[in-house]
C-alpha cells in the first residue's frame, strides 16, 4: 500500500477515535437520556464536549480534501517522497490539531490547521504539475 493510502487509512482511524472522544464528553454533559433520546430539539454542547465536537468536525471537512489528493496521486500515479511527505505532515497536523483545539491553544490551533491544508493543497498541485 502506498504511504498516502497509509495515511489516509490512519486518519479514517483519527477520525473514529475523535468520534468516540467527543462521544464520551457529550453524554457526560447531556446525560444518556438526552444523549439517547430522538433529539428533536437541538443540543447545543459546551466547553470540552463542544471543543471535540467542533475539531471532529472540522477533521471531516479536511478529510475530504485529503481524500481528494490521495485518490489523485495514488489513481493519476503521481506518488512521490514530496506526496508522501506532505500526506504525513497532514497526519501528524490533524493529530496535533486535537489538542489544540480541546485546549484552545491560540494561536497554534489555527497554524496547525493551516499546515494540514496547504499540504493537502501541495499534493494536488504537485499531481496536476508534475
Amino acid at each position: 500500500m502506498s504511504p498516502e493510502l497509509t495515511v489516509l487509512a490512519l486518519a479514517a482511524v483519527l477520525q473514529a477515535v475523535q468520534f468516540m472522544l467527543y462521544s464520551v464528553f457529550a453524554n457526560l454533559q447531556v446525560g444518556p437520556k438526552k444523549a439517547m433520546g430522538p433529539r428533536d430539539t437541538h443540543i447545543t454542547l459546551t466547553g470540552t464536549a463542544g471543543r471535540l465536537q467542533r475539531a471532529m468536525n472540522n477533521h471531516f471537512e479536511g478529510l475530504i480534501f485529503f481524500t481528494i489528493a490521495v485518490v489523485v496521486v495514488v489513481l493519476g500515479d503521481k506518488a512521490t517522497a514530496f506526496s508522501a511527505i506532505c500526506a504525513w505532515t497532514y497526519l501528524g497536523a490533524r493529530v496535533l490539531y486535537v489538542p489544540a483545539y480541546t485546549f484552545g491553544w491560540t494561536p497554534w490551533r489555527s497554524l496547525i490547521w493551516f499546515v494540514g491544508f496547504t499540504v493537502t493543497m501541495l499534493m494536488i498541485l504537485s499531481a496536476l504539475l508534475f
